[in-house]
């Protein structure tokens, strides 16, 4: 037993990356980026030399999520746990201890004193089963770490596309008060002359009020996911002054064409892989308990005893002992019963988490091709022709065909327009990163479209 003990304890042992290559590979395929654990001095400087590096150049989505990967300490929590589960899966590995024992009992002369190696033989029978199951669980644990990655990923370009948006719409937003406030002053001066009716006069003025409430909350949103970013980017002091671009990149000038995109879901969402190496799992607990369902213990010791007596030699005695439980009560059906239904439990669940992602694969298609024709309708469509109606209201303005308001009107619709195609841009790529999230996975993906009706629009609807 011991000899074999010391053989099975030999195949044990840790890889020198702590499970890392499998999170590093999905990472490279996936989104193209790099990733590290960090647990030495060595490992720290170089991703702190690297995240330099990026930040002093400006911010792109690309490079906020090679930051984030490198420099967010949850994402490192999550690798932490991933080694923990590499030390369970050792310690599942090795084979049991032997328990060594020695007694003395003296009296009346009398010398005895016994000596007792005891060996649980059941779990050294079983440790290929159990290391089997653990092994899978290990590759669980690499699995989760993986989608951790891909989700800190998604939430980085979520909030990177936001942030951008909420940028450029606080630029359109303070050049569009400065219209207004002009308008508003000439409201107000035509109307101590009485050029300007009372109710002219309030539209004018309740423009201005209304775009300077919106520009504040729009300042305090751009702050807010501002603030969101650098949290997820895990940045703090100096690191904080991020420079990102004034406006969002333009859309491709054609889609995405995914005819497999619910095959590449099932193949490719790291859920379900999970799920199905979780089944993978039960089913051989399911089959180790059921292997041993009338034997829950089973030890063997090897005993030696000397016994000295003044009135007899001393003699020595060796033997054996075996020790098991007999199944009188409980005959295992109990812990099979839990083990059958858990399996059956994780098969259903996979079944309709394999259902669900071809749906939400689906839906994140449709999402995404929406998006864009709506943000490609508003620059092919909308946009040129307010350009249009902007340039020949301003060539009947010069002729005096039309006064200076209807000229202010047709630019508070003008701005409208803007504002509505910052927000289709901002949809699309906000559609994009959920895409690619319900087919690669690392959930709590949000891709639908915001919509939100501002009240410029509403006020410039009304003239």
């Amino acid at each position: 037993m011991l000899l074999s003990a010391l053989l099975l304890s030999g195949c044990a042992a840790f890889s020198p990356d702590g499970g890392m290559t499998v999170v590093a590979n999905l990472a490279d395929e996936t989104i193209h980026k790099d990733v590290i654990s960090i647990r030495t001095e060595e490992d720290a400087k170089r991703a702190s030399t690297t995240v330099q590096g990026l930040l002093g150049r400006g911010l792109t989505v690309d490079t906020a999520v090679q930051i984030a990967l490198l420099n967010n300490r949850g994402l490192q929590a999550s690798y932490n746990e991933l080694a923990l589960a590499e030390a369970d899966l050792v310690g599942e590995s090795l084979p049991p201890n032997p328990t060594f024992s020695i007694s003395r009992i003296a009296g009346n002369g009398a010398l005895e004193i016994e000596r007792q190696v005891v060996g649980d033989i059941l779990a050294l029978v079983t440790l290929p089963y159990r290391s089997e199951i653990a092994r899978r669980r290990f590759q669980k644990a690499q699995l989760r770490a993986a989608e951790e990655t891909l989700r800190l990923a998604a939430d980085v370009r979520r909030n990177y596309y936001r942030t951008v948006a909420a940028n450029e719409l606080v630029g359109l937003l303070t050049d569009a008060k400065s219209t207004a406030e002009s308008t508003a002053q000439l409201a107000l001066k035509l109307g101590q002359t009485g050029a300007l009716n009372k109710l002219d006069q309030a539209r004018e003025q309740v423009f201005y009020a209304e775009t300077t409430a919106e520009l504040a909350t729009l300042r305090q949103e751009a702050t807010s996911s501002r603030e969101r970013l650098i949290r997820l980017l895990g940045l703090w002091g100096e690191g904080t002054g991020i420079r990102l671009p004034n406006t969002l990149p333009t859309p491709p000038r054609r889609p995405l064409s995914l005819p497999r995109i619910e095959v590449d879901a099932v193949e490719h969402r790291i859920d379900l892989q999970i799920a199905r190496i979780e089944l993978a799992a039960l089913a051989r607990s399911l089959n180790l308990t059921e292997a041993t369902r009338f034997v829950t213990m089973l030890e063997i010791a090897g005993i030696d005893r000397k016994t000295s007596d003044p009135e007899n030699p001393p003699f020595r005695e060796r033997g054996f002992d075996v020790q098991f439980q007999i199944p009188i009560y409980d005959g295992g059906e109990v812990r099979v019963r839990q083990a059958a239904e858990s399996y059956n439990r994780a098969f259903n669940l996979l079944t309709e988490k394999a259902v669900n992602v071809r749906s939400e694969a689906r839906d994140a298609f449709r999402v995404y091709r929406s998006t864009y024709d709506i943000a490609a309708h508003y620059q092919r469509e909308v946009l040129p022709l307010r350009k249009i109606i902007t340039e020949e209201m301003q060539l009947r303005f010069g002729s005096m065909q039309i006064d200076v308001f209807a000229l202010l009107t047709e630019a508070r619709l003008r701005i409208a327009a803007l504002r509505a195609a910052i927000e289709a841009k901002r949809n699309f790529w906000l559609a994009q990163s959920g895409l690619q999230t319900a087919v690669n996975g690392g959930s709590r993906a949000d891709s639908q479209p915001e919509i939100r009706t501002s009240t410029i629009a509403q006020a410039g609807g009304a003239h």
